[in-house]
Parts: C-alpha cells; structure tokens; sequence
C-alpha cells in the first residue's frame, strides 16, 4: 500500500496542518483549525473511498514522518516502539542479546558482539548475518527486524545464520544488558590516567566521576578523556561531566529558542571533582552533541587542551514532547551555545543546495575563551592540537559506509591468528592486500570533482562545450578513476587507523581495543607526551 500511494498526495497537506500545529503559540487559531479541518476531511475521505484497501495507521507514520524530514534530521515522530528504544538508549539498559546489530532489507548484520554477553555466549561474531530468527525469516519481515531479538530476561530465541558462506543455527538466551557509558579507564604511566566515556546516557557522569577517582587514588596527576565517536546524549549529563572539572556556578552552556521558556543558561551545580588535574580531552568527527558541550566548554574556559580532529558540528538541542496514545515527538527546540558564546552548529537544514541538502556553514565568526585564545563558531569544535590519523576524509567515510573495511576485518579474522593484543601488528604488506582487495570488490566512490564534471556534461552546459572540451573531460574522469587506487596510499594512515581498530575488536574485543590504544594509538601517545611536557600544556592554554 505504501507503494502504491504516494508521498506527494499526502505530505503537503500534512506538512501545512502540523507546521501550524507546531507554531500555534504565534498562529491564527481560526487557521489552525482551517487546516486541521482541511486536513482530517481528505484523509477520512482517502481512507473510505480509494480504489484499494488502505492502511490508516501506516500511511500517518509514512506521511508524518516525510513531513519531518523536511526539516533537520533530529526531528522525529517517536511510535510507541521508537519511544520504548528512546527510553532505553537514555537509561542504559535493556533486555537483549548484548550485540550491536546493523539493519538490511534481507538480513540483520552483527556489527559487534559485546564481551561475556549472550550473543558472544552462542557464538556470533561480527560480520555473520542473520536471516532468520525462530521460524521468520529476516527477508519476510517487513518491520525492523531487530526487534524480534529482544525480549524479557531468560527467554531464549533460536537464529540462523550465514558465515563465510555457510549457515549455521544457535540458540541465544536473553539477558540484561547494562550499557556503560564509561566502559574503559586506567593508569597509562604513573601519573596518567585514561578514561573513556562512549556516550551521555543517565549514568555518563557518575560512572566518568567513579573513573576519575579511582586513577586519582591509583596516583593519576594528569588526565586523558577521550570522547571520539561519543555521539552524545543527555544534556544534563554533559553539564554534570563538565562540572567534574571546573567550580560550582560556572557557566557551561546556554540555550536559545523562539520560545521562551526554552532558552535557559546552565551552571554547575556541585564541588568539582579536581578543579586544577591538567586534562586534555580527544575528539574526532563522530564526536558530537553533549560531547560538544564538554569539550567545546572545557576549551572556552581555558580548562582542557582538546586534541584530535574537528567533531561533528550538532548544535542543536532536541526535546520529546508526548502526544496521544503513548507516541512522542523529539522535536528540535533550540541551539546550544557554549561558555564563550558560540554555537559549532555545521549544517544549516534551512538553507538548502539545488540537490536538497544541507549547506555547510563556510563563514565562521571570532569568539575567545576566558585567557583570549580565539576560538570560532559554526562548524564543530576544532582541537587545540590535530592529530593527523584522527582526521576522515571522503574516501576512508566511503570504504566505511560501503562496509569495505568491516569486510576485509572479517576476512582477514578467518585468515590470521593473534593470542594476545600485543602480537597484532599491521603490517605494510597487509595493506597492500587490503588494496588488492578495494581493486576486487565493487566498492565504488566518486569524487567532488567527478560529480561537478559529469554534471557539466550532463546538464545544459553540455549544449556548449565543444568536442574537444568534451573529450578532455572524459580523459579527466578517466584520470580520476585510475588516481583512486593512489589515494589508498595518500590516506594509508587514516584508512590503516580504522582498519585496525576494526580488526584487533574481532579478537580482543572492545577492551582489548582499548589496551592497544595505549600503546599505539597517536592520540593517546600525543597526549601522554603533551602532559609531560608542563610547559608546553600551560603555553596552549594561556
């Protein structure tokens, strides 16, 4: 049904009556009521008489969710189900197979399987694909299929499953999955400590103010809090985080919104944990929201040296508003601006390009921390010191979201043999296999370059160009293509970073990731050496 009607008949209809809805506090209640009339009269009117059987319930999903598309990508209509996962992600625990798992239409693919947990228990491991659970089978389903995998604790649930290209079956028995928002920290050297926080779930700061007291106990002086790929949370907690470190009534974030009640200054609240501890906090561009806050606060305050690459840029704040019948509506209400007045937001959703996309902020203004270092606004938080390999470019985010790197992990998995985290090394001659293998697959990529000329000769300038400037296009894409394979050598570090991390997590799983990472990660390594260097650490902040 949902392909048979479409999306154009419906939508803007909808749009009109909610975008009225959403703004009714500055809105005409006459008009309000217009639409909404307008709006439950065609869809009573579609639902009696289109020519086939209809599903009411699934065309105001499909039409509601549409409309929000529109606008950014964290406006979202929440069914009772999404409200259920919301709540779940926020808390921190959930009932499970203990597995991160990746949705496809004929398939649910183990991304990774969490350590002593019940889908590591039966045997998964990552890249096997499920394609059926009990007696569905995955293709069948025309929900998201994940769902068939939770259930209450001690419930179990039989799955097939294909591994290099044989099916295999196990039985998993559910459990209680605690997420921890702080799944690693320890002593580097003596006076170092480590601490990773991986998300701003309910327990992100009492599990980040346990860690830090625990190093400072083992003789920790010095501290690395690394927020990479933190895709952030709750907003309180990146408050109760930052407060760990700087006084009581300090201000951390400000929000602004068209409406009032929701702009709001937030300060600390409590007696820091260590006020003075040198910090320094690792970002990368998977690092965003509520770890903008931190660090972008922390480095306006002049109270840590952030490292690594420039984070992702979300600066917008988003809060669920109940509607009817248990569903919600997690609507965008403000944008958060940090303690010097800047809001890193990085892609305007209300200005788009010819294609519909969003445009990237390119003009930045001036703001300056507490000590007047110049910081800016509009495109995430850039680091006081980048870190090379931290840092993602078009073509290592392409072997990523094409699965080329995860593939190869787990094919190589199959093929080598490690005991212990410290015998992994990749070598030079595994990357060049990795190379062979980018030649073999079907990965494709085209670059920014590729799109503008096959877009010159496909649109109406093509009208223009001569036979002679045609050709020499044509050459130039040829030229690219062969230059690809190049730029696997260009990027080796970058790319040989993410391959790493993916395969030494096959063996070793993610804390045995995180071990290596004390020894070979050049984040880490930058940081250690940075902290030494007391000098040096008090030059960048002051």
């Amino acid at each position: 049904m949902k392909k048979i009607l479409s999306k154009k008949i419906l939508v803007p209809i909808i749009a009109v009556a909610f975008l009225f809805i959403g703004s009714s506090y500055k809105s005409d209640f006459f008009e309000i009521a217009k639409q909404i009339e307008i709006f439950t009269t065609l869809f009573k009117e579609l639902n009696m008489n289109y020519v086939d059987e209809t599903n009411p319930a699934e065309l105001m999903d499909t039409a509601i969710k549409n409309m929000l598309e529109e606008l950014d990508p964290y406006t979202k209509f929440l069914n009772e189900q999404d409200v259920e996962t919301y709540r779940i992600n926020n808390a921190g625990e959930y009932s499970g197979i203990g597995a991160l798992v990746r949705t496809y239409k004929d398939k649910l693919l183990i991304i990774e399987p969490h350590e002593g947990y019940p889908a590591d228990k039966a045997g998964l491991k990552a890249g096997d694909e499920i394609i059926q659970i009990g007696d569905v089978k995955v293709a069948d389903f025309e929900d998201n299929a994940s769902e068939l995998l939770k259930g209450a604790n001690g419930s179990s649930i039989d799955v097939t499953y294909k591994r290099q290209g044989a099916l295999k079956t196990t039985t998993i028995t559910r459990e209680g999955i605690e997420v921890d928002a702080v799944p690693f920290f320890k002593l580097i050297n003596d006076e170092t400590g480590y601490i990773v926080l991986s998300k701003f779930n309910a327990k992100a700061s009492e599990q980040t103010k346990a860690a830090l007291l625990d190093l400072k106990e083992k003789g920790a002086k010095k501290i690395i809090l690394d927020l990479r790929d933190n895709p952030g949370g709750l907003l309180s907690e990146a408050i109760n985080v930052t407060n760990l470190f700087v006084p009581k009534g300090e201000l951390v974030v400000t929000t602004k919104s068209k409406v009032k009640k929701f702009n709001r200054e937030y300060h600390t609240k409590n007696q820091p944990v260590d006020e003075n501890i040198p910090l320094v906090v690792l970002v990368n561009g998977s690092s965003a929201s509520a770890s903008e806050i931190v660090s972008g606060s922390l480095q306006d305050l002049d109270r840590a040296v952030v490292m690594g690459a420039r984070s992702f840029g979300k600066g917008l704040v988003q809060r669920p508003l109940k509607l009817t019948y248990g569903t919600q509506l997690k609507v965008t209400i403000s944008r958060y601006y940090t303690a010097s007045g800047r809001c890193i937001q990085a892609l305007d959703y209300w200005n788009r390009d010819e294609g519909g996309n969003a445009v990237r902020n390119t003009q930045f203004n001036d703001f300056f921390t507490r000590n007047g270092r110049k910081v800016q606004d509009g495109g995430g938080i850039l680091p006081d010191i980048e870190i090379a390999t931290v840092k993602t470019n078009d073509l290592t985010m392409a072997l990523l979201q094409n699965n080329v790197i995860f593939d190869y992990a787990t094919n190589f998995h199959y093929q080598n043999t490690f005991d212990k985290v410290t015998d992994f090394k990749f070598t030079d001659a595994d990357f060049n296999a990795f190379k062979n293998y980018v030649q073999q697959s079907n990965f494709s990529f085209e670059t920014k370059a590729e799109i503008a000329i096959k877009k010159a000769l496909s649109g109406d300038e093509n009208d223009f160009l001569g036979t002679d400037v045609k050709d020499s296009y044509k050459t130039l894409l040829a030229n690219i293509e062969k230059g690809k394979i190049n730029a696997l050598d260009k990027y080796q570090s970058e790319i040989q970073k993410n391959l790493e991390d993916e395969i030494v997590k096959r063996y070793f799983y993610r804390d045995g990731l995180y071990q290596y990472y004390l020894k070979n990660d050049d984040a880490i390594l930058a940081a250690t050496e940075l902290l030494q260097n007391t000098s040096k650490y008090t030059s960048i902040l002051k």
